[in-house]
Order: structure tokens, then C-alpha cells, then sequence
């Protein structure tokens, strides 16, 4: 084997992805996975701590990639669509990786433990993003709600975006699921 191979983070990610659907996340070796990807266990632990990390390795990544888009917005923006507008950015971002978040979605779904760690990922990233409103001036309590209401959001719109064929944008998605959150904030018209 070459002692430098290249891509051998991508090969290995999809490598581990084809088995955790295959086969199952738990019933996936990480020799299995190098072995998928030609490449070795040192490879693997070179790029991934374990294999969970080949699902959430870009978590930092992500939580950066929000927090800097909050951060960017023009002063006087309303907190929800501060939150909303980072949204929309981390979705162009995640549109990109259509078949790698498709695929991961699926691992994830059978995976108990995975669907904990998943949700535990989307609380620190809503913590993230209320901490990113804070400094900007925003309370405390207003800062919580309108973070949270955004992951919400975005996860209404990320599971229509996997559901929905390739042609789904995300970044629409996100903006559709916002915009149904508007239409429910409206008073409804009695009629007498």
C-alpha cells in the first residue's frame, strides 16, 4: 500500500457510511471500514478518532460556521432571523454533501445511541448559536427561544430535505420551515 493515499478522509468517511448502512453502525469494524477504503487502521486514526466521528467529526466545523453567520449580521437584526439567515448558510453548506448527509441520516436513524448523539449535537449547537445572540446584545431568555425555535426549524426542514429527491434545496427547506413558523405566529381571523 502507497504510504500517502489521497482523499484517504473522504475514501474512509465513505467507506464507513456504505457499512453502517449495509450492515449496521454497530455490526461496522473500523478494520472493516480501512479495509472498505484501502487503507489501513493507522489511516483511520490518523482522521477519526472513532467511528462515531465519521458521523460527527464536523460539528465544530458547523457550530463555527453558525455562530461567524449570527456574528455577520447586520446590527438591529431580529434575533430569529439572525438565527435563521446562519441556518440558511450551514444548509447551502450541508447541500454540497447531498449523498454523505442522506447517507448519514439513514446510519443514524437505526442507531438508538446514534439518534441521542445527534440530538445532544443539535442542543450544543442551538446552545452555540444563543450564546452567539447574547453577544450581540440579545437577553438571555430571548436568546434561548430564539435558538432553539431555529434548530427546531432547521431539523423540521433537514428531514423534508432528506425525504425529498435529489432536486430538494435545503437552504429552501430552511426558508419554508421559517416561513411556516410565521404563518402559526399569526393570530387566525375569527369569522362572527
Amino acid at each position: 500500500m502507497a504510504r500517502w493515499e489521497p482523499n484517504a478522509r473522504g475514501r474512509l468517511e465513505d467507506a464507513a457510511l456504505d457499512l453502517f448502512v449495509e450492515r449496521g453502525f454497530d455490526r461496522t469494524t473500523i478494520a472493516e471500514i480501512a479495509q472498505r477504503a484501502g487503507l489501513t487502521e493507522r489511516t483511520f486514526f490518523r482522521h477519526f478518532a472513532d467511528k462515531r466521528e465519521v458521523l460527527f467529526g464536523g460539528s465544530a466545523l458547523l457550530r463555527d460556521l453558525l455562530t461567524g453567520a449570527v456574528a455577520e449580521c447586520s446590527p438591529g437584526t431580529a434575533p430569529l432571523e439572525a438565527v435563521a439567515t446562519a441556518l440558511e448558510r450551514a444548509g447551502a453548506l450541508l447541500q454540497e454533501r447531498r449523498s454523505y448527509s442522506c447517507r448519514r441520516q439513514a446510519a443514524i436513524e437505526a442507531n438508538e445511541e446514534l439518534r441521542e448523539r445527534e440530538l445532544v449535537k443539535l442542543a450544543s449547537l442551538a446552545d452555540a448559536l444563543a450564546t452567539a445572540l447574547r453577544a450581540r446584545g440579545v437577553g438571555p431568555a430571548e436568546a434561548s427561544v430564539a435558538a432553539e425555535t431555529g434548530i427546531a426549524m432547521f431539523r423540521t426542514a433537514y428531514v423534508a430535505w432528506i425525504a425529498a429527491d435529489d432536486t430538494a434545496d435545503l437552504p429552501a427547506c430552511i426558508r419554508d420551515s421559517f416561513a411556516t413558523l410565521r404563518v402559526l405566529a399569526v393570530p387566525a381571523h375569527k369569522t362572527p
